[in-house]
């Protein structure tokens, strides 16, 4: 039966007291959907091997999820969140699939050769990148953003999707794809993440880029631009006021879930989007990405 977009998931006021970053689901008064209980698969990615960054909690295990439900296994890249990534695990595993979990800072060239070659060595093969991991911190001023946090969000947002890149297509074949995580925030950028939304317009024109570069090698390379989205970067990122109020300026009215995500990047991912790169997908509740 088919559900109204507007009332289908929790609306504002959203629910969270502030949890230090980068925020950890268990911590959240509300936690996300991830597709636990609603995803369904049928089949769009069997047998294919998949890295995701990020995959610890937030869209990073909603996608986890669908994918392994869609057949493929998963290795699972964070940074510390050592719960989080072990239930993200126990999902992917539940699907019947193989959950590989890696720990370490992504803004590192040596660990993210590492992810890599690790996926390689367990899986034999490597079909699919989601570069998903990302930081992102809330400021006033910008003489609020020290040198070293400008550099942090640079290193963890695009750097990495540089370096991971770079290492992966040594291993991929035609066929495989590369799925960047972008944002609204890309064409629409809030001041108040300088950073973050800088990051994030480096993102899409790296897509499009590394696409046309990768063509000819049958690599397709694609992103997604989720608008708000209800994960745990939010109420360790933001003021108390930005999260009660979260997802209310879109034309649904209300913030996204990370299941509500997961769909496309499964798209993006299978051969159902053979003719599509260089594309991003904004999954933004209405708002436009002009």
């Amino acid at each position: 039966m088919a559900q109204d977009p507007t009332k289908s998931q929790p609306t504002p006021p959203m629910h969270a007291h502030p949890v230090p970053p980068p925020g950890h689901t268990r911590e959240m008064d509300q936690k996300p959907d991830h597709g636990e209980e609603s995803y369904r698969g049928s089949g769009k990615l069997q047998g294919r091997a998949a890295i995701i960054t990020g995959a610890d909690s937030g869209i990073g295990r909603a996608v986890a999820i669908a994918f392994a439900r869609e057949g493929a296994d998963v290795l699972i890249s964070y940074l510390d969140e050592h719960e989080d990534a072990e239930r993200t695990a126990h999902w992917v595993r539940e699907a019947g699939r193989r959950a590989v979990l890696i720990p370490g800072d992504i803004s590192r060239s040596a660990h993210c050769r590492e992810i890599i070659q690790q996926a390689v060595a367990e899986f034999g093969k490597l079909d699919i990148l989601v570069n998903n991991a990302a930081m992102q911190r809330t400021h006033q001023d910008i003489a609020e953003i020290t040198d070293e946090e400008w550099d942090a969000t640079f290193r963890t947002n695009i750097y990495s999707q540089f370096y991971l890149c770079r290492e992966a297509v040594q291993h991929m074949r035609p066929g495989s794809t590369i799925v960047n995580t972008t944002s609204i925030n890309a064409k629409d950028p809030s001041p108040q993440l300088l950073a973050y939304a800088t990051t994030k317009g480096a993102i899409a024109n790296f897509t499009s880029g590394l696409a046309q570069l990768l063509a000819k090698r049958g690599i397709r390379v694609n992103a997604v631009a989720p608008g708000p989205i209800w994960t745990p970067l939010i109420p360790s990122t933001m003021p108390e006021e930005k999260v009660e109020s979260f997802g209310s300026n879109t034309p649904l009215g209300r913030a996204g879930q990370p299941a509500e995500l997961a769909p496309t990047y499964v798209l993006l991912a299978s051969a159902e989007s053979s003719y599509i790169t260089g594309a991003v997908i904004p999954v933004t509740g209405g708002r436009p990405m002009l």
